[in-house]
């Protein structure tokens, strides 16, 4: 590259980076650089936005081995929000960090409120509502692998930011607190009880006063995340909301399915969906993709870790999170 073309490559991202530092608008359906606390970010800026008009925003955690660019990809998270008008940031984990860029989430720095990699996270979310119209009631989380695990833990300490969240993937919150933990929580599910762990969230958010909804999804056939882990996120979250509906653990939101219902796709994979509606609000919802291993269903052919062969996990996951907003405040 000549040193004019480099020259000129850096100008425009110090512009655009310079859009999100002095809120000015960003060209419509085009992705805005930005830094917090050391870590980049990508924010991508759905076509059609106008500053007067908030929009929810979700947080979309990429995995190891991946990065904001690839999980975009493998997601078409930005297509989607194109269509569907809703902002998405993608913190980028930093591999002095973590070489493999994976989120350390079993640490005990990044599994607590106001501390580590969550609270950078939080942060971003902060700096993106300076400068963006932001609907604060419909701000979400998801992620796969080890950003599931992250975005797990996001949902648990700060269920005041978020209105929801998706597991892909992944585990439930605290599921290890050491890397050998970790280990064996990826092999053969989590030690710790989901119902130990639901109460831990609670606290963890302040006790706080709502339910807390959350998606998960997982392959019946994943080798590298045990697919118990799917089910232990699932109860763990119900018991969060258990105390989180009236501040008791008193089975007010139960372990209990409440539709359980199969599809498929033409020509794809079989799949199971399981409800868990309490109160008229659909508190919980598992998709067990049969035979899928360790993936994004009905992710883009082109990037690693897609399923092609299963349905629209971005499509579902949004779906599941325009059902839920935090009460007006």
């Amino acid at each position: 590259m000549s040193m004019s073309r480099s020259v000129g490559a850096l100008v425009r991202m110090l512009l655009v980076s310079l859009a999100l530092l002095t809120g000015a608008p960003a060209e419509a359906g085009s992705w805005v650089y930005g830094y917090h606390g050391g870590r980049g970010f990508q924010l991508w800026v759905p076509e059609g936005y106008q500053p007067a008009t908030p929009l929810p925003l979700v947080v979309a955690l990429h995995g190891c081995l991946q990065n904001p660019d690839q999980f975009a990809g493998l997601t078409r998270l930005n297509v989607k929000a194109d269509a569907e008008r809703f902002l998405v940031l993608y913190p980028n984990q930093a591999m002095f960090a973590n070489p493999t860029q994976c989120w350390n989430f079993m640490l005990g720095s990044n599994q607590e409120r106001g501390t580590g990699e969550p609270a950078l996270m939080v942060g971003m979310v902060d700096l993106v509502k300076q400068h963006y119209a932001v609907d604060a009631r419909r701000v979400y989380v998801g992620g796969v692998s080890a950003g599931a695990v992250m975005a797990g833990t996001l949902l648990a300490c700060y269920s005041d930011v978020f209105a929801a969240g998706m597991v892909g993937a992944g585990a439930m919150y605290k599921a290890a607190t050491t890397i050998s933990g970790t280990a064996w929580a990826m092999e053969f599910g989590s030690i710790y009880h989901p119902d130990d762990r639901g109460r831990d969230a609670w606290t963890c958010s302040g006790r706080p006063g709502r339910t807390v909804p959350v998606l998960v999804m997982h392959g019946t056939e994943d080798d590298v995340v045990n697919p118990v882990n799917g089910w232990q996120a699932v109860r763990q979250f119900l018991q969060t909301s258990d105390y989180g509906d009236d501040g008791m653990n008193n089975d007010s939101v139960r372990y209990v399915a409440t539709r359980t219902e199969n599809a498929s796709v033409p020509g794809g994979r079989t799949y199971t969906v399981t409800d868990y509606v309490y109160g008229g609000e659909l508190l919980a919802r598992h998709y067990e993709l049969h035979g899928m291993g360790h993936a994004w269903p009905g992710g883009d052919a082109r990037y690693p870790f897609a399923d092609a062969l299963g349905p629209d996990a971005t499509a579902f996951m949004w779906d599941f999170f325009r059902q839920h907003a935090l009460d007006a405040p």
